[in-house]
């Protein structure tokens, strides 16, 4: 009886694990996962272990993937923190609209989703960011500062973009294209200290 079938199989078990490791998007990586656990039960059961086969197939592919869709799915977000007259007004005001695109943009780059938490005041915008229900907030400049440049008030006021994770600052200091908006980053949230 010729067998060599079966080592082809098996040797899709590594291949098919090296193309999970090198994966950038998540959801590719799922579904790759999805086929390796489907090539490791046909193993098992062509070597005789129904049993197995039938287990890895439930609970090693199926059960597994759904779990890692529903962790994947919750974790890959963007939660940014705006004010909620700004989303009311987002279709009058084409500087916050091209913002929250640029923002967009830049979240599906990085196989992100983003979020758009409204909050009534910048009181509780702030506190957000420092019970951490927020990754970064959104802020139309009310007064300029001696950071922030003044405005005429033919322009649209330029927006400012805080956040408490380095990544995300890094990411979007590179990223983002919108000239509306400063970008800060809050080195200690609790304290208050900036950077």
């Amino acid at each position: 009886m010729n067998d060599s079938y079966v080592y082809i199989i098996i040797a899709l078990l590594p291949l098919t694990a090296l193309m999970l490791t090198i994966q950038a998007n998540p959801y590719n990586a799922l579904v790759i996962r999805g086929i390796l656990g489907a090539i490791a039960a046909l193993v098992y059961a062509v070597l005789g272990a129904a049993d197995v086969a039938l287990t890895e197939a439930l609970v090693g592919t199926m059960l597994a993937i759904t779990l890692y869709v529903v962790a994947v799915r919750s974790s890959l977000v963007m939660r940014v923190g705006v004010l909620k007259d700004s989303l009311i007004e987002a279709d009058n005001q084409q500087p916050f609209s091209q913002l929250v695109a640029d923002l967009k943009r830049v979240a599906s780059q990085y196989h992100l989703r983003l979020e758009l938490i409204p909050y009534p005041d910048p009181q509780s915008l702030e506190q957000a960011l420092i019970e951490k229900e927020v990754h970064a907030t959104c802020i139309e400049y009310l007064q300029p500062t001696e950071q922030t440049p003044t405005v005429p008030e033919s322009q649209p006021q330029p927006y400012r973009t805080v956040t408490r994770i380095r990544r995300l600052y890094d990411i979007l200091q590179t990223e983002l294209s919108s000239p509306m908006t400063s970008l800060a980053y809050i080195t200690a949230v609790d304290s208050g200290e900036k950077h």
